[in-house]
């Protein structure tokens, strides 16, 4: 089923809350159908601009003169702040499968990124998006990038080459493309390795490599995965 743009739409048939909701889980039953039984795939998916606030975050408020435990009385407190900045924390979606090594401590080995909108859409979400990329290739983890995202320009793969100081190539500029990057030490050098295929509308889609250790590397079939999530939603 040649890819469509499920961005310059207005119509819910096409949707790419919808495609980006349901895409992963159909990646991760083609995984884990495919995968040696050591390994097993998860969805992690958020859904932007929400927080989670752990418990241990939370501090008890004591008014002015609480008795210190030494046994000081502290009347002392701080003048009011000065406002520097009020704003929304910009927290951008997520659409992710993370592949993890269950006989090493669920030790993660790979991650599926599936670009959306809010990943692109000002400088400060693009470099959360790249740091966490960069940071996992330098963990050992196996980053596979799908942008579809045809209404928003920069190209994440390229940003994340430029903070590798690795070489572009016509890939890092294409408006959308999908890769898989893994790092590889050889002796005392670090090296990245990368796939790299340009998307098109109208074309179909490219089967990635994911590397689930040195030794072991299997197919992800996009197109395959994609067609069997669009018959589901009826996106035909």
């Amino acid at each position: 089923m040649p890819l469509r743009d499920h961005f310059h739409t207005t119509s819910t048939r096409y949707n790419w809350q919808a495609l980006h909701g349901g895409w992963p889980m159909t990646i991760i039953n083609a995984l884990n159908r495919l995968m040696p039984e050591d390994f097993v795939a998860h969805p992690r998916v958020t859904l932007g601009t929400s927080m989670e606030i752990d418990v241990g975050a939370f501090e008890r408020l004591e008014p002015a003169g609480w008795d210190d435990p030494r046994g000081n009385n502290l009347e002392w407190s701080p003048s009011t702040p000065a406002l520097l900045l009020e704003t929304e924390i910009p927290v951008p979606a997520e659409y992710e499968v993370r592949i993890y090594d269950r006989h090493d401590e669920f030790k993660l080995v790979a991650a599926i990124e599936l670009v959306s909108p809010s990943n692109k859409d000002r400088p400060e979400s693009r470099k959360t998006f790249v740091n966490k990329c960069e940071t996992l290739l330098k963990k050992g983890v196996c980053v596979s990038i799908v942008d579809p995202v045809t209404t928003r320009s920069g190209n994440l793969y390229g940003e994340l080459l430029d903070e590798l100081d690795a070489p572009h190539s016509a890939v890092s500029d294409a408006e959308i493309y999908a890769v898989t990057c893994r790092g590889r030490r050889k002796g005392p050098r670090w090296r990245v390795e990368a796939w790299e295929f340009t998307l098109a509308i109208g074309e179909k889609l490219p089967t990635l490599p994911i590397c689930l250790s040195p030794e072991l590397t299997i197919p992800l079939d996009l197109e395959a995965t994609y067609e069997e999530v669009c018959r589901s939603l009826r996106m035909w």
